[in-house]
């Protein structure tokens, strides 16, 4: 029995159960990637610079590159690119940080934080239409799922870079 649903089951149906969520996240990934773009096109923007303004808004304070991907799961040199093209379109500003004079502060200009705004409310407006047809019961059971997924991979990687 899986003391968590109660129902049995056996390792490599739990195996199975995992490898499905895994590809489905994937599939999942690319849909959104490729309907984020299509959202914010209209703005200027791509969905990897929505997501790296979006994680600058999110945190409420300045961001260095390095946090501001691990804050969207992706690599240091893939948001310093997204951010560098922000710097270029005067979308962002990068401040001196004290605690690291070569890994400067990112932070969302007048003009970006305007832009974000944009985005922000193009994309609550497909939620709410999103929201409509999945039940807020199973967004919330999924996240919950990934998240769970997200912390043990996240801690084997922690694990497996100490080993090194």
């Amino acid at each position: 029995m899986n003391r968590r649903d109660s129902t049995p089951t056996k390792p490599a149906a739990r195996g199975a159960a995992i490898t499905q969520l895994t590809l489905t996240v994937f599939r999942l990934n690319g849909v959104l990637l490729h309907w984020g773009d299509k959202l914010v096109e209209p703005l200027g923007l791509t969905s990897a610079r929505w997501q790296m303004l979006g994680a600058i808004v999110l945190a409420g304070t300045p961001l260095t590159a390095p946090q501001v991907g691990a804050a969207m799961g992706v690599t240091r040199q893939g948001a310093q690119k997204q951010l560098n093209l922000l710097l270029e379109q005067g979308l962002v500003e990068a401040r001196p940080n004290a605690a690291h004079r070569r890994s400067p502060l990112y932070w969302l200009t007048s003009q970006g934080m305007a832009l974000y705004e944009q985005a922000d409310a193009l994309w609550a407006a497909r939620a709410a239409e999103l929201a409509a047809l999945v039940p807020a019961a199973q967004a919330r059971a999924a996240t919950r799922a990934l998240e769970s997924m997200l912390r043990e991979l996240q801690a084997a990687n922690r694990s497996s870079e100490d080993e090194s």
